[in-house]
Parts: structure tokens; C-alpha cells; sequence
């Protein structure tokens, strides 16, 4: 069998899987607090019929011997931990982090999950939770004759509550950072996951210790870049064409000696 049927093989395999992370980001592009994927490529292993540095005589020595490539591959994805655009919605409740940081949310199973998007709701218990009805952590209550919910930079949430002349404090919503975000695991749901290769999570108040500051009456738009995004896209779609193209022009080759030798 042709050797570039089945390199090509693999630049195939390799564009469409970009195109998948493409399309991907494309349909997140109003995703509030998204980050944007990218696929990660290396070369595959090289079959070394004449070793670089070898001698050819005894006193020749090969400057470049003769390596044959057999494709490429997706190694990874990684998240692009980007700032994305603040959009002002003058909801008490929404928040973004301007700069580093995740807020912390409390999972049905007890587990603590990670996200950037900060459109949070009040359930019927006053609790903050977020759109799947889920806690933030640590719990914040507002009671039910709270006006005026003001939360700070720092994450001090405060709130005018029945006749009394001055703010209630109602509790701090932290921060949480990750020494390697991008080793964070996407769960869906705009939320995600610690895992070993992201480190321990690393808490503490905002605006303070390289976290970003908490941005009231305002929502985190996606990283992703439209132009940028069909770019990658058209160049992706040329780069698939062209590994086709290898596939065609070995099968022609193969055809022709399968016509003319025999």
C-alpha cells in the first residue's frame, strides 16, 4: 500500500477534528463566560532509513540522513483562558470576574464545580443559584424584604433589608484560581471540574493576589472570535482538500501501475 494513503489518512482525520473544535466555538459565540478550544497537532513517529549523523564511509559522515514521516495527530485541546468582553445588563445579580478567578458552585452530589458565568437567580429559598438552580458556594440568603442587593469588587454582598437605616452584610462571594486552568475538565453547562492536571483549587477574595475583581450588573461574553474562527475555518477546510487531493493522486498512481506492469 502507498505510504501517503496513509499519511494523508491522518491529515484528514487531523482537519476534521479541528473543524469539530471550529464549529464548537463558532456555536458558543453567545455563550456567556465560554473560552474558546484548540486543537493541539504533532507530528507522528518518523521511520528512519538513514540515520542523521551516521557514516557512509569512514571518514564521511551523513549531514541529514533520510527520515520519512508517517502523519500527524490531535494530542489535546486546550481551553484559552482569554478575558472576554464585559457586558453591562444592570442586573443585581449577574456578575463577571474581571480577570482571574472561577466562582465556586455547589453540585447536586455534594462536589464542588468551577465557572466563570455569573448570571445568578434567586431560588424560592432565597439562596443565589445559578440558572440550572444550583448553589453558589459559599451560600448566599437574601431575604425576601432585601432591596438594593449591592455586591463590591471584593465580593461583599450587602443588601437594604426592611426599615433598617443601614446595609445588611449578607456574606463574601470568593474566588478560586487554578495554577493550570487549562487542565480544568469542560463539564457542559458552562461549568467545570478540577482534576489532577489543573492543581488544587487556590481560594481567596477578589481583586486581591492575582484574582480578578467581581463586576456587578455585568455578564462575561465568550472569547471567541468570529473572524478569527472562519478564518481557522476556511484555512482548516483548504488543508482537508489538499490531504484528498494526496489521497486521489496516489490512488492515480497506483492505478497507473496496476494498468501498465504486469
Amino acid at each position: 500500500m502507498h505510504p501517503a494513503l496513509w499519511v494523508s489518512k491522518t491529515g484528514l482525520s487531523a482537519q476534521d477534528t479541528k473543524m469539530t473544535t471550529i464549529s464548537n466555538n463558532l456555536a458558543n459565540v453567545n455563550t456567556t463566560g465560554f473560552k474558546r478550544d484548540r486543537a493541539v497537532f504533532q507530528d507522528l513517529l518518523y521511520q528512519i532509513d538513514r540515520q542523521p549523523g551516521g557514516m557512509n564511509t569512514q571518514n564521511a559522515e551523513l549531514p541529514s540522513g533520510l527520515q520519512l514521516g508517517t502523519g500527524v495527530r490531535v494530542v489535546g485541546t486546550t481551553k484559552q483562558f482569554t478575558q472576554g468582553n464585559l457586558q453591562v445588563t444592570e442586573q443585581p445579580l449577574d456578575l463577571a470576574v474581571n480577570g482571574r478567578g472561577f466562582f465556586q458552585i455547589q453540585m447536586p452530589d455534594g462536589e464542588v464545580s468551577y465557572t466563570r458565568d455569573g448570571q445568578f437567580q434567586i431560588n424560592s429559598d432565597g439562596d443565589m443559584v445559578t440558572p440550572d438552580g444550583y448553589l453558589v458556594e459559599p451560600n448566599i440568603n437574601i431575604p425576601e424584604n432585601a432591596t438594593t442587593v449591592t455586591i463590591g469588587k471584593d465580593g461583599t454582598v450587602s443588601a437594604m433589608v426592611g426599615n433598617q437605616a443601614d446595609p445588611v452584610n449578607l456574606g463574601q462571594i470568593p474566588l478560586v484560581d487554578f495554577i493550570n486552568p487549562q487542565g480544568l475538565q469542560a463539564m457542559g453547562n458552562n461549568l467545570f471540574r478540577e482534576t489532577a492536571a489543573s492543581g488544587d483549587p487556590q481560594e481567596g477574595e477578589a481583586g486581591i493576589g492575582g484574582l480578578g475583581a467581581i463586576e456587578q450588573g455585568m455578564t462575561e461574553a465568550s472569547n471567541v472570535e468570529v473572524v478569527e474562527e472562519l478564518v481557522n475555518m476556511i484555512t482548516t477546510q483548504r488543508a482537508y482538500e489538499m490531504n484528498s487531493k494526496v489521497v486521489s493522486a496516489a490512488d492515480q498512481m497506483l492505478q497507473f501501475i496496476t494498468n501498465n506492469i504486469g
